[in-house]
């Protein structure tokens, strides 16, 4: 086995090559303050393939001997940061909106826009589950994405280590809806992960196929997106929506000096509603 000691600081070159490659892909930016996330993130790549420094993980990606390892690179600097049930009445506020929207007798339909590994929807599901077993009513569609290739693939899985589990999950909900594995991870009940159709999307490109929504979470992804994409990305947010439809930020966003096209709901604390405006084709 080798042995890699701390591996040298990479070049402002290849540090510019890095975070150019992040931005156009996905739109997102690392402020130089959070340059130190590079060498974190990518130390299991230098690892796998037995480099000493980001330079040379530059250099091979350059060198376009490897097709596969932008994706992997962008996979490893994307930030996927989340618990379970985090902001609880924010979930509180979202059983609200759907209970309004299946007044009308349809289905509500909820999309998780960078739902990082998978805890959001999750947390979701299982709120939507226990409505079902003391009310009947059937859970609303849910909608998971991420930028990430991998991300979705480990969504799929519904596999968590303790930690993950720790952070927001009550024991009682992990015992009811996880199921222990021979590895020492969690891992979500079949029943649970059907009720989430995850999927790659990236929220800078055009085009969206996931349709209308009741919901849409957002949270905590827009701080990354850089001044130039987020314009875009809020007019396909409000298109996104049904009439009447929310769309959820992070506790520290707003949209507020970013988009005329949302306003903050009048329903809902915390929320944002599609601005109305001729022709934005929100119902």
């Amino acid at each position: 086995m080798t042995l890699h000691h701390a591996s040298p600081p990479m070049s402002a070159k290849s540090a510019g090559v890095l975070t150019a490659l992040l931005e156009e892909r996905t739109g997102q930016q690392i402020a130089a303050y959070r340059s130190w996330r590079i060498d974190t993130a990518l130390k299991p790549l230098l690892r796998d393939r037995d480099l000493r420094s980001l330079d040379q993980l530059v250099k091979l990606l350059l060198d376009g001997d490897e097709p596969q390892l932008g994706d992997a690179i962008v996979d490893a600097l994307v930030n996927q940061e989340t618990s379970f049930f985090r902001e609880p009445p924010v979930f509180e506020m979202i059983m609200e909106a759907v209970a309004a929207a299946e007044a009308d007798g349809r289905r509500a339909r909820i999309w998780s826009a960078g739902c990082a590994n998978g805890q959001e929807p999750l947390s979701l599901a299982m709120l939507f589950a226990e409505r079902q077993e003391e009310t009947g009513a059937p859970p609303p569609e849910i909608v998971a994405s991420d930028v990430s290739e991998a991300t979705i693939v480990r969504c799929r899985t519904g596999q968590f280590n303790q930690f993950e589990i720790q952070r927001g999950l009550p024991i009682r909900r992990a015992l009811k809806w996880f199921e222990g594995s021979t590895s020492g991870e969690w891992v979500a009940k079949p029943e649970l992960l059907r009720m989430i159709s995850f999927r790659r999307l990236n929220l800078v490109a055009p085009d969206w196929p996931v349709g209308r929504f009741d919901v849409v979470l957002c949270r905590n992804v827009l701080l990354y997106l850089s001044t130039a994409v987020k314009p875009g990305v809020f007019e396909r947010l409000a298109a996104a929506l049904r009439r009447d439809g929310s769309l959820v930020l992070g506790a520290g966003e707003t949209v507020i000096g970013q988009t005329r096209v949302f306003e903050p709901s009048k329903r809902y604390r915390g929320f944002y509603d599609a601005a109305p405006r001729g022709g934005m084709g929100v119902g």
